[in-house]
């Protein structure tokens, strides 16, 4: 295995200081040339302590980048295993100790790991859809199993306006910037048994409806009819 699987040492405390710095130098340096944030709502949503998940579409490869910079607290994404392959780029998913995911299948190391980071009371940063689309498209039961394994709350964040970044492009930045909305809180109900793929589907779409409650009608994609949306399983 490579340094991309090692999270048994995991350390929270450790990483700590070196994602600091880095999340200084993504919002210092690389968004005041690069792109352009226009603002953040929904701050109070965040947990300001504790384990969580923020479940966010997915548009644009900056997305990531963008959530990691603006959030008050430092975040752990999950993204693709070929991020860490990248030349140059892929020293910082290998600093910050991005989740690496194969999504050719199941990938239990990838959920081992990402329990460890919500064991440690640390925030998950999940896209459910797996890659980008520029509307909402049926999301995998992923973030349902997380959430409900290390019984934490799923916090919705809709993302707009990433398009076109990272650019050093005037006229680009002109056209306006990234635009993150969040949530409340969304907590799934507590089964006497492990729930089924059956109910970890319907707990998923039903947070991803309220994701699209975020997000403007041309994106809600899969999840446009929110009349369809039920509440059998989240609080």
């Amino acid at each position: 295995m490579t340094s991309t699987r090692q999270f048994r040492d995991y350390d929270h405390a450790k990483l700590e200081p070196i994602r600091n710095m880095m999340r200084w130098l993504l919002r210092e340096i690389g968004f005041r040339c690069l792109a352009r944030i226009d603002g953040v709502n929904g701050l109070q949503h965040l947990p300001t302590t504790g384990a969580a998940i923020l479940m966010m579409n997915h548009i644009a490869f900056i997305d990531s980048l963008v959530v990691m910079a603006c959030m008050p607290r430092n975040v752990v994404p999950l993204a693709k295993r070929e991020v860490y392959d990248y030349p140059f780029v892929g020293i910082f998913p290998r600093l910050w100790r991005v989740i690496p995911v194969d999504r050719r299948g199941f990938d239990r190391r990838a959920i081992t790991d990402a329990l460890a980071v919500l064991r440690a009371g640390e925030i998950l940063l999940i896209a459910p859809e797996g890659t980008r689309h520029t509307q909402l498209h049926k999301a995998k039961e992923g973030v349902a199993y997380l959430a409900y394994r290390a019984d934490v709350p799923i916090v919705p964040l809709a993302i707009e306006g990433t398009e076109g970044f990272p650019t050093l492009s005037p006229a680009r930045k002109k056209q306006g910037g990234a635009v993150m909305r969040l949530g409340p809180p969304l907590r799934l109900e507590r089964l006497s048994t492990r729930p089924t793929r059956t109910q970890l589907e319907q707990m998923t779409n039903e947070c991803m409806y309220k994701l699209a409650e975020l997000l403007a009608p041309h994106r809600r994609g899969h999840y446009a009819d929110l009349e369809q949306a039920t509440k059998e399983y989240i609080a």
